[in-house]
Parts: structure tokens; sequence; C-alpha cells
């Protein structure tokens, strides 16, 4: 009855955290921002013939104008990088709920970005940051969803408690999972605080912005994500245990 209700309380935290990891996975709110300066110049799927130094087609849409009091907010995640116009009085993380989409709201794939736009010579200079931190970051986020489905595969096919070691194996994966979203949100918090991600959400601008202020926010999928690491660890050590106690009752 203990290992089973053991079982159980490991079974919902390990559930609870591979949620809370795909919604950060599949939602595109890590980082938050927004500045003043002004119309945004944005991919797009109209192609205007010109082409970067990697004989990459680039495509434009017009800036969008707007009055000089407002505000551009930026969201970015693994799979979209967005930007649109609010309110100067708008509060940035409630801007980015579902909800409050607005129709002018224009997107570029955020695992592609920036390479495919790099403009002059290869590897531009104001890329290599970004470039380096996308790609370590896309590399570990899809290493820890892998490790957790693989684990809670394992632990599925060990009911009812036919094998110890595929509890144990289990849980080893949910726990490497949850090791190495810590990783991706140490890795997060690292670009964010000691790299120039002021400059970053404004590279597309050039020098056309002297005097911009802008404003960086850590968004809500980090948030969840920060919220499924001890879940999903709490569960592999508890389904670590089970097979432990399975393997001492053999």
């Amino acid at each position: 009855m203990r290992v089973g209700a053991a079982a159980l309380a490991g079974g919902i935290f390990g559930a609870m955290g591979i949620i809370c990891f795909f919604l950060a996975f599949g939602t595109d709110y890590w980082l938050v921002a927004s500045d003043n300066c002004g119309p945004y110049i944005w991919p797009s799927a109209e192609k205007t013939g010109e082409k970067d130094a990697n004989r990459t087609e680039l495509q434009f849409v017009k800036a969008v104008t707007i009055s000089p009091a407002s505000l551009t907010l930026h969201h970015e995640g693994f799979f979209w990088r967005c930007a649109f116009q609010v309110e100067p009085t708008a509060d940035a993380v409630l801007s980015t709920f579902f909800t409050n989409q607005p129709e002018s709201k224009v997107c570029v794939h955020g695992y592609l970005f920036p390479l495919p736009v790099a403009l002059g010579p290869v590897p531009h200079p104001s890329y290599d940051a970004a470039a380096v931190f996308r790609g370590f970051w896309t590399v570990f986020i899809i290493l820890a969803l892998v490790s957790a489905l693989t684990g809670s595969f394992l632990l599925v096919c060990g009911l009812p408690f036919i094998s110890h070691k595929l509890y144990k194996i289990g849980g080893a994966f949910l726990i490497i999972a949850a090791c190495l979203f810590l990783f991706v949100l140490l890795l997060f918090v690292l670009w964010m605080e000691l790299m120039d991600v002021k400059r970053y959400i404004v590279q597309e601008r050039g020098e056309s912005c002297t005097d911009i202020q802008v404003s960086v926010l850590y968004g809500l999928s980090f948030m969840v994500a920060a919220a499924g690491v001890p879940l999903e660890l709490l569960s592999g050590l508890i389904f670590m245990l089970v097979g432990r106690v399975l393997l001492a009752n053999q």
C-alpha cells in the first residue's frame, strides 16, 4: 500500500512537471521586453529578392507607423520571436497573454533567429552571442524533453510494479530531465544578466536608435519551467526509492 501511494504521488508530481516543461517549450514568453525605438521592420512571407552573405533570400515588411508615445513589445521563445505595439502604460507581462494579442503583431521563427537574416559578413559580430546562446539553449531544452518522455515511458512499462529496474531507470531519466531544464534556466539567466540583451532586442534597427530605452523581463514561460524543475526532481527521487523498495521485497 505504501509503495502504491508513493508511486501515485511520484506520478502526479512527474505529470505536473512534464506539463510545465511542455508549456514552457511550446509558449514563446521566455524573454519579454519593450522599447521606445519606434517603427519596426520584420522578416515576413513577402519576398524582395535581396540576399544576405549566406545567399539566403531576405524578406521584409514595411515598418508599422505608430505614434511616438507607443512602445514596441517583444516576446520570444523556442518557436517564435514576436513584436507588436502597446500603449506606454500597458503592463509588459500581462500584454503577452493570448487574449490581448493585436492584429498588428508580427513574428519570425525563433529557432532560426538570428542566423538567416544576418547581413554583411558571416559570422556577423552583432549575432555571435545570440547564435551561441540559442544553439546551446535549443539543444539542452530538447534533450530535457526527450529525457522526461523516456522516463515516463519506462515508468508506464513498469506498472504494476513488475520491474524494479524500470522504476530506477525511469526515475533516473526524470532526474536527468530536471537537471537539464535547470541548466537551461541557468543558461538563460546568465545570458540575461551577463550579455548585452538590450542590443540583442534592437539589433535589426542598426544605428537608427541612439537614445533608446529598453526594458527586459523574465517571461511566464521561464517561470513555468522553473516551477517544473522541483516537481520533476521530486518525482524522479520517489520512483528511484520505489525501485529500491521493490528490489528489497523480492
